[in-house]
């Protein structure tokens, strides 16, 4: 067991000397920029949908009748509303309200004065027991005096499936990321590994096991994984920090203070296992190709 361990030790100590090699912090920036890419679009997705999740309203109707509606259809209207087994709650919102409500929004005062009349209906804000938004709107489109109603939450099933798509886009981009990142590996170590071909074959004159000469060569690429994991990590805070900085005033001009929050330690700790696993797989890849090239005899 204690040779065991003194053989990793050294495998370990031998990966991070090789480490230092032009050509391997290359390898690691490599890895660190292209694996930012889809970690930063995981954290932008990862902090919308939760604010996706917070925002989204119970499921809401507005039903908003014609302006010549007479009083017995606004009444018949509410009263089939409220016999509705699917409605939690109706509220009646009068023009005069709607347009009171809509001149405190900035910017809108002179456009109402310029109107002269009011140009807002009569509506009915109906509050779901379930999200069923398709059945009611057209059972509500052929009440008495209805214009038109739309579902105030069908916004938030549009938004769920472009996130949907979007994090598709993410999980593909890692997916061919990945594979060339497995490559850039594989060339690296293969370069090690021509570089030390005649030690190798020394080794395996005396005796060395394979994996003995493995051993070394695994640990530099799963270091170089790692290490561009953490410069991808590196990259993806450095990219939201400056994103929430000049995100934060058009936030506050919304009176809300949002913020991208970063990945989660959990997250920042599967980039970084998944890159030091493409370093580990493209190292035993080369390896086990290169090494057949470095028997004794082989030229």
């Amino acid at each position: 067991m204690k040779t065991w361990v003194r053989q990793h030790r050294q495998a370990f100590v031998s990966a991070l000397a090789r480490l230092r090699r032009t050509t391997s912090l290359f390898s690691v920036f490599v890895i660190g920029v292209a694996l930012s890419l889809p970690a930063g679009g995981y954290a932008l997705l990862a902090g919308l949908s939760d604010v996706a999740a917070r925002i989204t309203p119970e499921p809401q109707v507005s039903v908003f009748l014609t302006t010549e509606a007479a009083e017995e259809d606004t009444k018949a209207t509410l009263a089939a509303l409220k016999a509705d087994v699917r409605v939690a709650s109706v509220q009646f919102v009068p023009r005069e309200s709607a347009l009171k409500s809509l001149a405190e929004v900035q910017g809108m005062r002179e456009v109402i004065d310029a109107l002269g009349a009011n140009p807002l209906p009569d509506a009915f804000l109906v509050r779901l027991k379930e999200p069923a938004e398709e059945a009611f709107v057209a059972k509500a489109a052929g009440l008495p005096g209805v214009a038109h109603v739309q579902a105030d939450t069908a916004w938030a099933a549009r938004l769920a499936a472009l996130t949907g798509i979007a994090r598709l886009v993410v999980w593909a981009l890692a997916a061919v990321l990945g594979a060339g990142l497995v490559a850039v590996t594989f060339n690296t170590i293969g370069l090690q590994v021509l570089t030390q071909r005649e030690e190798i074959e020394v080794l395996k004159l005396i005796g060395a096991t394979d994996a003995f000469i493995h051993r070394p060569f695994y640990y530099l690429g799963l270091l170089q994984g790692l290490m561009g994991g953490l410069v991808a990590l590196a990259i993806v805070w450095v990219g939201l920090a400056l994103l929430n900085t000049e995100a934060a005033p058009l936030a506050a001009s919304y009176g809300s203070d949002f913020r991208f929050p970063g990945l989660t330690p959990g997250d920042a700790a599967a980039i970084a296992i998944f890159a030091a696993l493409i370093g580990w797989l493209g190292a035993y890849l080369s390896v086990r190709r290169r090494l057949a090239e470095a028997e004794p005899g082989r030229k």
